[in-house]
């Protein structure tokens, strides 16, 4: 008999990894599947960018990655001297100040992927079934408009036996030769080149100065990426071999001996080379990202690329990261499964725009690009530091949708918020305990919605008139918190209030905030106390200046909504209580709707 499952994911890579975390992390199991006799090993990505801590953090699940990770702090860009050996020409910083609260990270893949499986066998013991081979993928077309439909087949094999699932809503994570791609039929489209690299994880004996910096060698001998590893000792090379060169008849010593011409004159003994491999850059897309709202590829699966920028497994996580949150509130009846038609919005455009980068980034590191008068790329450093946001993960932008509304939007209320991208993060000082924390704390990833209401001094009449005016819209029975939250659940477990306040001459009470602020909830029904913040020095970690930061005037105010993923979806002054309904309206599911929803399931 056909096994009936919401969601079957094909493939444990960091795709369908961070998309079953989401999921367990908002209650929901799904059904995992991989070729794999286990959970993987060694991985061949290790950089974990800016953002893709950030996300970690968003689960509660970074404690671990930082500690054991490799933080990359400097990068040096080294190149040939007039006198026939190398010399360093130039350092920076790997991540701009301000940027991000959190590092860029070197950490093996395979820690990084056990990282999530720890976390969504913690959330709700969700597990990967290993050892399934994905034969084919179909959808039954004719149905997909019913959303209670298990109208995805998904015929698989294990040990022999050939196994089917019926599932609503199927994820392509599968990698570059992805079976769920084939099986619908879809193809990738793009190029290689004939630049063909090696890449080692090696135990190197050197002299070279900088080996345990990430490096950037442009020399007449060829070009070198280091990459230092977790653990002190182990270090990734990526190595550009000369013209001509056929990857898969390149061997370990090609590498070692590539790799120590271009480190001449220093000394490079390798002492054991834990792994390696040679590659041919290729950038490549699908020419579609899903099949009738019902199938999604993420990852390798829809866009292949080099490796060198570090972006692979952290766009591939961060696909996983948009299709998870949105499965869940479609399954979870708060949401139509239109919501679902946004994932190609925005994941196709940052897709198609890595792909565009990497071009241009693999052309500018390559020896043969043209050189500065210091014998340095003359495009590569300069582009390495106007491109840290990019590779930071902090660039991407998602065009306007139910979710996105630019259009509804007063920007200037808040210019630093950008509508479309992620809600930067600025210290604030909490106001029941005056602890200081980054605001993106109060931000975590458990698929509420937030109105983050920046409201000024409220010991002032007119800030406080207005807040109060807001809470009363918030609140009552024709505003979208008690319209789209069933009664029988928290009245912030959907839509959740966070009120951050400048502060003035007097300290601010608990009692000036509004109740709508501080909610009963939870297992006992208590007052939460946690949602109000003031931008204002603490005892022991100065001042954040949020309002600065955010560009706010806090006589003016704003109000931010900020979606699951910490997206920005809409900032509008605190008087316009009809845009932030309209806004709900157009995507959630009333509380009378999903009763009746509940009730035929």
């Amino acid at each position: 008999m056909d096994t009936k499952v919401d969601v079957f994911i094909c493939g444990s890579g960091s795709a369908g990894l961070c998309a079953a975390t989401w999921l367990a992390k908002c209650g929901l199991t799904c059904k995992i599947v991989d070729s794999r006799a286990g959970p993987m090993e060694i991985g061949q990505a290790d950089g974990v960018q800016c953002r893709t801590v950030e996300v970690f953090d968003s689960f509660g699940i970074a404690e671990d990655l930082l500690r054991e990770s490799y933080h990359v702090i400097e990068v040096a860009f080294w190149a040939s001297s007039e006198h026939g050996g190398i010399e360093r020409k130039s350092q920076v910083a790997d991540t701009a100040p301000g940027l991000s609260r959190m590092p860029h990270v070197i950490l093996n893949q395979a820690r990084v992927n056990q990282l999530l499986l720890d976390a969504m066998r913690k959330f709700n013991g969700q597990k990967v079934d290993y050892g399934y081979r994905v034969e084919n993928v179909k959808v039954d077309s004719a149905a997909v408009s019913d959303p209670e439909a298990y109208c995805v087949t998904i015929k698989t094999m294990r040990n022999g036996k050939e196994e089917v699932f019926k599932a609503k809503y199927a994820l392509g994570c599968d990698g570059a030769h992805s079976s769920v791609r084939r099986s619908l039929g879809f193809k990738m489209i793009g190029d290689s080149t004939n630049s063909v690299w090696g890449v080692m994880d090696v135990y190197p004996r050197t002299n070279f100065p900088d080996i345990r910096k990430k490096c950037v060698l442009q020399t007449t001998a060829g070009s070198l990426l280091i990459i230092p590893r977790e653990g002190g000792s182990l270090v990734r090379f990526y190595t550009e071999l000369p013209s001509g060169t056929v990857a898969k008849d390149v061997t370990v010593e090609q590498l070692h001996y590539a790799a120590r011409r271009i480190f001449h004159p220093y000394n490079l003994d390798i002492a054991e080379t834990f792994w390696w491999s040679a590659y041919s850059i290729g950038q490549r897309l699908a020419d579609h990202f899903s099949k009738d709202n019902r199938v999604f590829l993420t990852g390798d699966s829809c866009h292949t690329h080099s490796p060198k920028a570090g972006q692979g497994m952290n766009v591939s996580l961060q696909d996983g990261y948009n299709i998870g949150w949105k499965l869940a509130a479609v399954l979870k009846g708060q949401v139509g499964s239109n919501l679902l038609k946004t994932y190609n919005l925005e994941r196709e455009k940052v897709a198609a725009d890595l792909i565009n980068f990497d071009r241009e980034f693999a052309r500018a590191f390559s020896s043969k690009a043209g050189t500065d008068s210091n014998g340095v790329s003359e495009n590569f450093s300069e582009l390495f530091v106007k491109a840290g946001k990019y590779t930071a993960g902090l660039t991407a932008k998602y065009d306007d949708s139910p979710i996105t509304r630019s259009e509804w939007s007063c920007q200037r209320l808040a210019t630093n918020l950008v509508v479309g991208m992620r809600f930067p993060s600025a210290q604030v000082v909490r106001l029941c305990d005056s602890k200081a924390m980054h605001l993106a704390t109060a931000l975590p990833a458990d698929g509420r919605w937030r109105i983050v209401i920046f409201a000024g001094d409220i010991q002032n009449e007119y800030a406080s008139t207005r807040l109060k005016k807001l809470s009363d819209f918030l609140s009552s029975a024709d505003g979208p918190v008690q319209q789209f939250t069933p009664a029988s659940l928290d009245i912030d477990s959907f839509i959740e209030p966070i009120l951050i306040l400048s502060r003035g001459e007097a300290r601010i009470e608990q009692e000036q905030i509004p109740a709508y602020f501080w909610p009963e909830s939870g297992n006992w029904q208590i007052r939460d106390l946690h949602k109000t913040f003031i931008d204002h020095e603490s005892y022991n970690s100065g001042h954040g200046k949020a309002y600065e930061l955010y560009g706010i005037d806090t006589e003016q105010g704003a109000v931010a909504i900020v979606r699951p993923d910490q997206y920005i979806s809409m900032v509008v002054d605190i008087d316009n209580h009809k845009s932030i309904k309209n806004f709900f309206t157009g995507f959630c599911i009333p509380r009378a709707d999903r009763r009746l929803l509940e009730s035929n399931v």
